[in-house]
């Protein structure tokens, strides 16, 4: 099928394209079986090559008719002489009748400007084969996607939220908190997050009276949860139940001009096994964590955000990021008056 539709084309645009193609893959070829020692190339190369100079000699032969449309003189240089008319032929004064005026011959195509419109067709054509792989994206692409907050707008939101008009949802939390440089912030810029997630629950064993919307972002190293708590516990009386749980490492300071204290303690382990039965496995002692709790406002009149960062390997950054992830997300957040 190919070979039926190089031969439709005109000659001027097809023997150029054969030279130029004859020429590339013979030459590349050639370069390789050298480079390679490989003799199985240089053949396939040879041939190539013996194709275009059989082709460029056509060319030159074209070029050369063109320019010599006359007949040729024979190669012994003489010349024939017209035959003398016969005495009958010259006493015939019969009329002949007048041919008719031929019409001037239509002008023939350029054939340089055929055969460089030919070279740049292909030109165009090779130079679209490579280089369109490298401006299109690439389908096998091995680099990760970062994950995005699943869309949370349309959810309807526990009754506690219409107690606390000023609450945030966990949508809100999950996009403030997803944000380009928070890998940098953690210490690892070149992760990416792998899951980011937001609900808008309510704080355990308060029956469903008190929101506490969370998020969350996954890295290869680090996790991040952020929650707003919205009760009447202010950080200053967060700081003295401390004393009676597990928190260790305990560290009060001010941030963003508020009230806030930092924390150590372990998360839980909890196995689930979904084959028969669904039995799990006891609750263990997970990880370790670092907690960083902000007051709502700087009066510390009750609530406050978590800003909590653990790790399967039980490795924690410095406090400085917590303390920078803070500074980045909170003042983000929508404000509500109450």
């Amino acid at each position: 099928m190919l070979g039926f539709l190089l031969r439709l084309l005109p000659f001027w645009v097809r023997e150029p394209l054969f030279i130029v193609v004859g020429a590339v893959f013979g030459v590349r070829l050639v370069h390789l079986a050298l480079r390679d020692g490989a003799w199985v190339p240089a053949g396939i190369g040879a041939v190539f090559l013996v194709f275009t100079a059989v082709r460029v000699h056509t060319v030159v032969r074209a070029l050369r008719a063109r320019r010599n449309p006359g007949p040729s003189a024979p190669a012994d240089g003489t010349t024939t002489a017209a035959p003398a008319p016969t005495h009958a032929q010259a006493q015939t004064h019969a009329p002949t009748a007048r041919r008719p005026t031929p019409s001037a011959p239509e002008k023939e195509p350029n054939a340089w400007a055929q055969a460089f419109a030919a070279v740049a067709v292909f030109a165009a054509l090779g130079a679209a084969v490579w280089l369109g792989p490298r401006l299109q994206p690439s389908e096998n692409d091995s680099t990760p996607q970062a994950a995005s907050c699943s869309g949370g707008e349309g959810e309807k939101l526990p009754s506690a939220y219409a107690k606390h008009p000023e609450a945030v949802t966990g949508d809100e939390l999950c996009k403030a908190l997803n944000v380009s440089d928070l890998a940098r912030l953690l210490g690892t810029p070149a992760e990416t997050a792998t899951v980011a997630s937001g609900t808008s629950n309510t704080a355990p064993l308060t029956d469903g009276k008190v929101a506490q919307p969370e998020a969350e972002v996954q890295f290869d190293t680090y996790t991040v949860n952020v929650s707003a708590t919205y009760n009447k516990l202010s950080i200053a009386q967060y700081v003295n139940l401390m004393k009676y749980g597990e928190e260790t490492d305990v560290k009060t300071l001010v941030v963003l001009g508020r009230p806030a204290v930092l924390a150590s303690d372990h998360t839980m382990k909890i196995e689930i096994n979904l084959g028969s039965g669904g039995s799990g496995g006891p609750v263990e002692q997970g990880p370790p964590a670092r907690t960083l709790s902000v007051a709502f406002d700087a009066k510390d009149r009750g609530g406050y955000f978590d800003i909590t960062v653990w790790s399967a390997t039980g490795a924690l950054p410095d406090d400085s990021a917590l303390l920078g992830i803070a500074e980045k997300i909170l003042p983000t957040l929508p404000e509500r008056s109450v």
